[in-house]
């Protein structure tokens, strides 16, 4: 069964300009090359950060105004495309840690929006994205656990673990993709002008690199409730 991906009322009506999109694939494994699909990404990153700098994207932009409405500094807390496309203008590349968030790391880079990822196998029921009551369980990716502060954006599952907190800022390890993991689950998020377009044209263009990288895996994607 499809794990369902949904927000509670307060998001919505406290973010009307949000568009997501998820992508749900199964049958992936960790010996892939995506060298191609992640060339051609790059290739579409690497034209927009020659005409301008991450931090003049709208994509960016929004996800920043986000963030000052959240109460959070966006030049301390930022969104998961903002600090890849930092890292990657300063280093002009990113390290290799596992085909699927490769992929997803250089989709995020093309498009500047954030692309999380996440092993459907660490999930219990539903994730939901609302704000936190501070008694959830996060995992660093050093396994140190922490609980999010309250009110704060977080996408949590049934079992009250944070897979992910400050919203669109930073993933769990607990659900982080793995060598063993066979499905996972991809969230698409934005709040610019042209959202809408731009987050299809994005898990459009992630479910044909997922094919095309997994032959045999099964693609879905899915609107969030």
């Amino acid at each position: 069964m499809p794990i369902q991906f949904r927000y509670v009322p307060e998001i919505r009506s406290g973010f009307p300009q949000l568009r997501s999109r998820t992508v749900l694939v199964d049958g992936i494994d960790a010996m892939a090359d995506p060298s191609t699909e992640i060339a051609r990404l790059r290739g579409i990153a690497d034209d927009r950060l020659a005409a301008a700098s991450e931090g003049e994207f709208p994509e960016l932009r929004a996800w920043r105004r986000a963030f000052s409405a959240m109460s959070l500094k966006p030049t301390q807390y930022r969104c998961a495309s903002e600090a890849l496309l930092r890292r990657y203008r300063k280093d002009g590349s990113l390290p290799a840690l596992h085909p699927l968030i490769d992929l997803c790391n250089a989709a995020s880079l093309a498009f500047a929006i954030p692309v999380a990822v996440f092993d459907t196998a660490r999930i219990i029921g539903a994730m939901t994205v609302r704000l936190a009551n501070g008694d959830e369980t996060y995992e660093t990716f050093a396994g140190v656990i922490e609980h999010p502060d309250p009110s704060k954006v977080i996408f949590a599952d049934e079992s009250a673990r944070a897979h992910a907190r400050r919203w669109t800022n930073r993933q769990s390890g607990w659900s982080a993709i793995c060598p063993e993991t066979t499905q996972a689950l991809i969230v698409t998020e934005a709040l610019h002008k042209t959202a809408d377009d731009d987050v299809a044209a994005l898990t459009s263009s992630l479910s044909e690199a997922l094919s095309a990288i997994w032959p045999d895996c099964a693609v879905a994607e899915m609107e969030p409730l």
